[in-house]
């Protein structure tokens, strides 16, 4: 297999873990019996889980020089715990397996991040936007599988999968190569972990992240319930999610030259006008005719600001310390404040509405004098 290729193997493999299990786990927890404030506890401990093991995965995949390792274990712990969703469990015993599940698989999806980033350093056949779309599309293809698999098995089918993905990227992080012998490796102790957030580019892109991706929080919670009150169908739902993704796959595959020349800084720019511009159509409409075109944007809002973080990310972070970076951004630049501006929406969804996505729309605007202030960083 071609570097590439191992790459994207991991990549997809992971996403389509994501993909089977996404949809379904509400629906899991509640088939052991657990009431809809048991299923929502037990999804706020995951999230809350998440933010500090993904860094910490970082940092020991820093530390020790080998992130392929890492995620090979991470993979297969996580594997491992996902099976306790199969046995016959009550609210405290799957309260504890979604808590190892989710310390386990929080640092996998930086880390492939990082490890891919420090491939793409010096090889310009390695073009890191089309190796992550395999991720993407796997997503799409198992969010598909596991809608089958829940038809035939039930939501059991759905932690079969999970299952199986996840042992599937255990195997692929093996494919990896690791680390040079005698590379760099990150500084011990509290210096190496903080040694990140003393770069004012890495603090700036955390700013321009937590503003732009935090914005897709409303459409994530509230974009199906919308506008299923506003009479649109489920086919047609679908369709307009489907579009956001295949929109995105179609930037990471074709959209090299687009990305050469916006530069980091330009991207994230076009991104936050996007994200202007996107949530102001949701907020004023439900017809289709401009939805799907809106839908589209999701190509700059989230696909550009992720490449322009990536690029970030490789010209300003050492590669001895790329998976603590990789890690951090994920959690305060993208988990943190999407955890924080969900809870915001649910009042704001039941006071405004579709209104309330003129308060995304809000986000994106303040991002762009963030992003005018990423690009100076960087021209430091």
């Amino acid at each position: 297999m071609t570097l590439a290729a191992r790459h994207a193997l991991i990549f997809a493999t992971q996403f389509a873990a994501v993909g089977v299990i996404l949809p379904f786990l509400p629906a899991v927890l509640a088939g052991h019996g657990l009431s809809a404030e048991q299923v929502a506890a037990v999804l706020a401990v995951g999230s809350a889980v998440r933010l500090v093991a993904g860094p910490l995965g970082g940092r020991i995949a820093d530390a020790i020089g080998n992130a392929p390792a890492v995620l090979a274990a991470s993979a297969a712990i996580s594997a491992l715990a996902a099976c306790g969703f199969l046995l016959p469990a009550g609210f405290l015993m799957l309260l504890v397996v979604q808590a190892v599940h989710s310390a386990a698989i929080a640092p996998i999806v930086p880390l492939t991040d990082a490890v891919a980033v420090n491939a793409a350093r010096g090889k310009p056949g390695f073009d890191y936007a089309r190796v992550r779309a395999a991720g993407s599309i796997a997503f799409i293809l198992a969010a598909l599988a596991g809608g089958q698999a829940v038809a035939i098995a039930g939501t059991q089918g759905a932690v079969v999968l999970l299952v199986l993905c996840l042992a599937g990227t255990a195997v692929a992080a093996l494919l990896l190569p690791r680390a040079a012998p005698g590379a760099s490796r990150a500084a011990r102790g509290w210096a190496g972990f903080l040694a990140p957030l003393r770069i004012p580019a890495f603090r700036r892109l955390l700013a321009v992240s937590a503003l732009i991706q935090s914005s897709h929080a409303l459409y994530y919670a509230f974009g199906t319930l919308h506008w299923q009150a506003a009479g649109l169908g489920a086919g047609l739902i679908g369709a307009l999610w489907a579009t956001g993704v295949v929109a995105e796959v179609a930037l990471f595959l074709w959209g090299r030259g687009i990305v050469a020349r916006l530069g980091p800084m330009g991207l994230s720019v076009a991104a936050a006008l996007a994200g202007v511009l996107r949530w102001g159509i949701t907020a004023v409409t439900v017809d289709p005719l401009l939805l799907f075109p809106a839908q589209v944007l999701h190509a700059a809002t989230f696909g550009m600001q992720h490449l322009a973080a990536m690029a970030v990310l490789a010209r300003v972070v050492p590669p001895a310390e790329a998976a603590t970076a990789q890690t951090l951004h994920a959690a305060l630049g993208v988990g943190l404040w999407m955890m924080l501006v969900t809870l915001a929406c649910g009042p704001a969804y039941a006071a405004l509405g579709g209104a309330g996505f003129w308060g995304m729309a809000a986000l994106c605007v303040l991002a762009v004098p963030a992003s005018l202030a990423l690009g100076r960083a960087l021209r430091r």
